[in-house]
């Protein structure tokens, strides 16, 4: 577990980068398979592949990408990019790394479905001297050129310091929880859970079930959901441990379809995904975990200029080296994470401009945003 100093979201935010642009266009390709756009000539340029896990988790396109694409086509307009999704398919994944490669890509932005077999793209691009920068979830054991992500152990434990606290307010002080966990193949995954337990394991309340949930599926999450609930009984848990806002979602449909209130039983989340923030101004979901991840896709759009162009990064943009097994510290851009119930939305999500309120207030969820005085 890293122990070195964590920057916050808006200081990360706020780094600046001496960077020269260098040309011209980028269009905002809607396939989700390969895909590469381009420019007219001007400064050193060149191809730069982001290659996504999945669009379940509904941040990768709505979020993630068009926020990486946007700084790429302003600092280096003629660079070109290409573009894909997994699907959460691994093995799709590495064939389309092999094609960005075969492409002409000079660096591979990737957010690795599998965190361990991913090395083996690592270590094809290295046979053809492309630097891979492991984005969001870190790429096992690889030696990969950086590393851009949030303290991971730090958002589990803001999910169940949440929860617990929560249980305590209301007056429990034990009593059975429900974790569902996200995807076994992704390292952040296994981070969250440990930094859960090591808030959920001395506080008096009892983990009854727990499960990792295939491919972060909302569908799964639901099923899970449902057998914990023919388990334990329907009084028979006062919390839900939900890794991401996916799985939040899927529990709480499973709560509401077998006569569960879930305004009952606090559930966390992550992302802030506007479903997500939605339900918690309905009261059916807790809490979020709130990543800003402009600052995060930005970061990676100009690391990933910057070894296109041979730079070295700003000085002040690595602030952390993360142990990444045998591959050694991997420097890195790590982000603090923010707990989000309704109390705090207009000072964070709403203030930074990831979701608007007019569109979190839109249609059934106006009452509820006019109550909690959201605006």
């Amino acid at each position: 577990m890293r122990s070195t100093k964590w920057v916050s979201v808006i200081a990360a935010a706020a780094l600046t980068f001496g960077v020269a642009a260098c040309g011209s266009d980028n269009n905002d390709n809607s396939s989700n398979t390969g895909s590469s756009t381009s420019a007219s000539s001007g400064a050193k340029s060149g191809k730069i592949a982001l290659l996504l896990p999945e669009s379940k988790t509904a941040r990768y396109e709505s979020q993630d990408r068009p926020n990486f694409e946007r700084k790429l086509k302003e600092i280096c307009p003629d660079c070109q990019e290409i573009y894909s999704n997994a699907d959460q398919d691994a093995s799709k994944q590495q064939q389309q790394a092999e094609a960005a490669l075969t492409q002409g890509a000079k660096v591979l932005v990737l957010d690795p479905v599998d965190a361990a077999s991913a090395a083996a793209i690592v270590t094809r691009a290295a046979q053809s001297k492309v630097p891979v920068i492991s984005y969001d979830r870190l790429i096992s054991n690889s030696k990969v050129a950086y590393y851009i992500s949030y303290d991971n152990a730090k958002v589990g434990k803001l999910q169940a310091t949440s929860l617990i606290d929560k249980l305590k307010k209301d007056g429990k002080t034990s009593g059975s929880l429900v974790m569902i966990n996200g995807a076994p193949t992704d390292n952040n995954a296994k981070l969250f859970k440990e930094g859960a337990h090591s808030v959920i394991d001395g506080s008096g309340f009892k983990v009854a079930k727990e499960y990792d949930t295939p491919d972060w599926s909302p569908d799964k999450a639901q099923s899970e959901m449902e057998q914990a609930i023919t388990a334990l009984g329907k009084n028979g848990f006062v919390g839900v441990y939900a890794a991401n806002d996916g799985n939040a979602g899927g529990a709480i449909a499973a709560m509401k379809s077998n006569g569960v209130d879930p305004q009952k039983i606090p559930t966390t989340g992550q992302d802030a995904e506007l479903a997500g923030v939605q339900r918690i101004v309905a009261g059916d979901q807790y809490m979020t975990v709130y990543k800003a991840i402009k600052p995060q896709a930005e970061i990676a759009a100009q690391l990933a200029v910057d070894l296109v162009q041979g730079k070295r990064p700003n000085a002040r943009t690595i602030n952390v080296q993360t142990p990444n097994g045998s591959a050694g510290n991997v420097p890195s851009v790590i982000f603090d994470p923010v707990a989000v119930t309704v109390d705090n939305i207009n000072d964070t999500i709403i203030k930074d401009k990831f979701w608007t309120a007019a569109q979190i207030c839109a249609g059934q969820y106006a009452a509820a945003c006019k109550s909690a005085g959201i605006q």
